[in-house]
C-alpha cells in the first residue's frame, strides 16, 4: 500500500472542489435508478493457485520487485504466463504491457541538514533525524543558507477560506508542515476539513505538491506517528534508496529542490533553538486565520543523486465480454514492493511485501481463473496488475492517463492491497463508504456470503487516498476498495485489532513482510469469494453505478459519460 515514498505528480493535484471528502460516513440513499443487481453463483476460486503465486512473488529471488530492477522482470514474466494459463487475452492490443515511463533518482552522499541563526549550530543526521530527497532530474541537490518557516498545515484552500502562506513568499525558502489535517483530532467526522477523517488536504502527497506550487525551496514534514499512522521507522525505510517518478519531459510540474521529513524529536529541538514550542505551534495552527511563522534559522544541506532513466510496466489481462465486450470491469492490485531496503536486525535487506502486495496480485491471478472457468460475463473482465504503487500510484496514475479501454466505457471495478492473514471474518472493512452506488453490489454480495459491513475504523489515516483505486476515482471511475474484516471468528474485534497492529509495527515495509507457510487462508478465501461476487455481478448487470449525490467524483464521472459516443 502507497503512503510513504514521494509521489511528484503537482499536476494531476486534485481541484479545490475535490478535495473534502470524508472516509467513514454511512451509506446515502444514491438519487440513482434502481439498479441490475443480478445473483450470481460462487466462483471455484483456488487456495492452491493464490499461496503459489503469494510465495513465488515474496520469494527472496524477487528481490522486493521493485520497478525496473530484476525483480520486475521475473514479476512480469510470471503475471504473463499464469495470465496466458488462466486462458485471458493480452490487454493491451497483442501486448500483455503497458509502457509506464519512469526516472529512478537514489540520494547519496548525506551532509547533515544544518540550522543556523539562533544559539549554536543544530546539525541532523540523514535517515536518524530527517530524511529527504529530490523530485528534480539533478546530478547534485544542494540547499544554502534557506529561511525556515513555520506554515502550519501547509494547506491552501479557497473554498474553506484557509490559507496557511497567506502573507507569505516563500520563495527560496524552507517551510516546516504539520502531517494530517487542523481537526484530525476531533472524535467525530465534523469539522472544517472532514473532523478525524484525513481528506487530501492531510496527506503528504499534497503539502509537498502546494509547497512547490508556493515556490518554496524545500519542504519538511514534521513526523508524528498519531496524525501519521505510521511511526517514523516506516517513513525511514520508505523514503532512503532508490525513488521513481515520472519521466516529465520538457514543461515538468513545479518542484521543490529538496522534501523530506523530520523527527518529532528534532522539530522540537529545532523549534526551541528559534524561541518556539511545538505544541504552541500546533494549537495555534489549527486556528482558522493562523498566520506562518518565521523561525529566524537558517537550512542548509547537500546530497549527490544518481539518476536512471526507464520504463516499467503494468501488466494488463481481459476475458472479453460476450454480449457487451466493449462494457469494462476492472480488477487492480499492484505487483511493485520495496527492493532492498533498511536492513533489519538480522541483516535481510529484502522488503519482499508478502503481504503487501503479492497477496494482492496473486488474487488477480486467482480471480482471472475463476471468471475464465465460469465463462465469460456479459461486459469484459479485465485484471491489471499496476506498477510503482510504493512510489506514489505511479502505473495507475499513469494507465488513468492513458487508458486501455475508455475510461467512459469503463462500469467501474475493486481494487485489492494487502490481503488480511487473520483467518475469517464476520465482515469487511469498506474504504470511503458512501460514495457510490457500488455499495448496494457490495451489500448484496455481503448477504449472499452471509457477512456486514465495518465503516472504515481509521478515517483519520486516509487510505481512501492511499491505493490505487484512487487515481481512478480522480477520474472519475466509480472504484471499490475493501480491506479484511475487524470481527474476527476467533477472538473479535480485539483479535483483528491485535493483527493488524502487530502488521504495521512489525512488518509494513520492513523486510519482516515475508511469506510464511504457516498462514491460516479461509479469511482471504472468502475475501475472495466476495471479490468474485463483486467483479461477476458488475459484469453480469445491465447497470452503469454512478458516484452518490453530492459526492466529490460525480461532475467528473458525469462530464466524461455526456462527452462519449457510447458506454455510461
Amino acid at each position: 500500500m502507497a503512503t510513504f515514498r514521494p509521489l511528484a505528480l503537482a499536476a494531476l493535484a486534485l481541484p479545490a472542489l475535490l478535495l473534502g471528502a470524508c472516509d467513514a460516513l454511512p451509506a446515502p440513499a444514491s438519487a440513482d435508478a434502481a439498479l441490475d443487481i443480478p445473483e450470481v453463483e460462487s466462483g471455484a476460486i483456488s487456495e492452491a493457485t493464490i499461496k503459489d503465486v503469494t510465495r513465488l512473488l515474496a520469494s527472496d529471488e524477487f528481490e522486493g520487485r521493485m520497478p525496473g530492477t530484476i525483480g520486475e522482470e521475473k514479476t512480469i514474466a510470471l503475471l504473463t504466463e499464469r495470465f496466458k494459463a488462466a486462458r485471458l487475452k493480452p490487454g493491451n492490443g497483442n501486448s500483455w504491457v503497458q509502457e509506464v515511463p519512469l526516472v529512478e533518482i537514489t540520494g547519496k552522499d548525506y551532509a547533515p541538514l544544518t540550522l543556523t541563526g539562533k544559539g549554536a549550530p543544530i546539525a541532523l543526521q540523514f535517515g536518524k533525524d530527517w530524511v529527504g530527497v529530490t523530485y528534480r532530474e539533478e546530478a547534485r541537490t544542494t540547499l544554502k543558507d534557506s529561511e525556515l518557516v513555520f506554515v502550519g498545515y501547509g494547506i491552501n484552500a479557497p473554498e474553506k477560506g484557509w490559507n496557511d502562506y497567506a502573507g507569505l513568499d516563500v520563495r527560496g525558502k524552507t517551510v516546516v508542515i504539520l502531517v494530517n489535517d487542523p481537526d484530525w483530532q476531533a472524535e467525530g467526522l465534523e469539522g472544517p476539513f472532514g473532523g478525524k477523517a484525513m481528506t487530501y488536504y492531510g496527506r503528504w502527497t499534497y503539502k509537498f505538491e502546494e509547497a512547490a506550487r508556493q515556490g518554496a525551496a524545500a519542504a519538511l514534514i514534521v513526523h508524528q506517528s498519531a496524525p501519521a499512522s505510521y511511526g517514523w521507522n516506516v517513513v525511514e525505510s520508505s523514503w532512503t534508496g532508490p525513488q521513481a517518478y515520472p519521466q516529465y519531459g520538457a514543461n515538468p510540474p513545479p518542484r521543490t529542490q529538496m522534501n523530506g521529513w523530520i523527527t518529532e524529536a528534532a522539530a522540537r529541538k529545532v523549534l526551541a533553538a528559534a524561541g518556539q514550542d511545538l505544541d504552541a505551534l500546533t494549537k495555534a495552527a489549527q486556528t482558522k486565520g493562523f498566520k506562518p511563522v518565521s523561525l529566524g534559522l537558517a537550512a542548509a544541506t547537500s546530497f549527490a543523486n544518481d539518476l536512471r532513466r526507464f520504463s516499467s510496466h503494468n501488466v494488463i489481462g481481459i476475458l472479453p465480454g460476450s454480449e457487451a465486450p466493449d462494457e469494462y470491469v476492472l480488477h487492480t492490485a499492484h505487483w511493485d514492493h520495496l527492493g532492498r531496503c533498511t536492513p533489519a536486525r538480522d541483516g535481510d535487506d529484502i522488503c519482499n511485501g508478502a503481504i503487501d502486495n503479492a497477496t494482492g496480485t496473486a488474487a488477480l491471478v486467482a480471480l482471472a481463473e475463476a471468471h475464465a472457468k465460469a465463462g465469460p460475463a456479459r461486459r469484459s473482465l479485465v485484471f491489471i496488475a499496476l506498477t510503482a504503487e510504493e512510489s506514489g500510484l505511479l502505473g495507475a496514475y499513469h494507465y488513468a492517463a492513458n487508458p486501455i479501454f475508455p475510461l467512459a466505457q469503463t462500469v467501474g471495478g475493486v481494487n485489492m492491497d494487502a490481503l488480511q492473514m487473520a483467518g475469517p471474518a464476520r465482515d469487511v472493512t469498506a474504504i470511503g463508504l458512501g460514495k457510490s452506488a457500488l455499495d448496494r453490489f457490495l451489500e448484496a454480495a455481503l448477504k449472499a456470503d452471509g457477512r456486514v459491513i465495518t465503516p472504515d475504523p481509521k478515517p483519520e489515516a486516509g487510505y481512501y487516498y492511499r491505493s490505487d483505486h484512487f487515481a481512478l476515482a480522480k477520474r472519475g471511475v466509480p472504484m471499490l476498495y475493501i480491506d479484511g474484516g475487524q470481527d474476527l471468528i476467533e477472538g473479535g474485534r480485539a483479535a483483528g485489532e491485535a493483527v493488524a497492529k502487530d502488521y504495521t509495527e512489525n512488518r509494513y515495509h520492513g523486510p519482516k513482510d515475508e511469506f510464511d507457510e504457516a498462514w491460516d487462508w479461509s479469511g482471504v478465501m472468502a475475501d475472495l469469494q466476495l471479490y468474485y461476487r463483486l467483479g461477476r455481478m458488475l459484469a453480469m448487470s445491465t447497470s452503469w453505478p454512478n458516484w452518490n449525490e453530492g459526492d466529490e467524483f460525480r461532475a467528473i464521472r458525469e462530464q466524461a459519460c455526456q462527452a462519449a459516443s457510447k458506454g455510461c
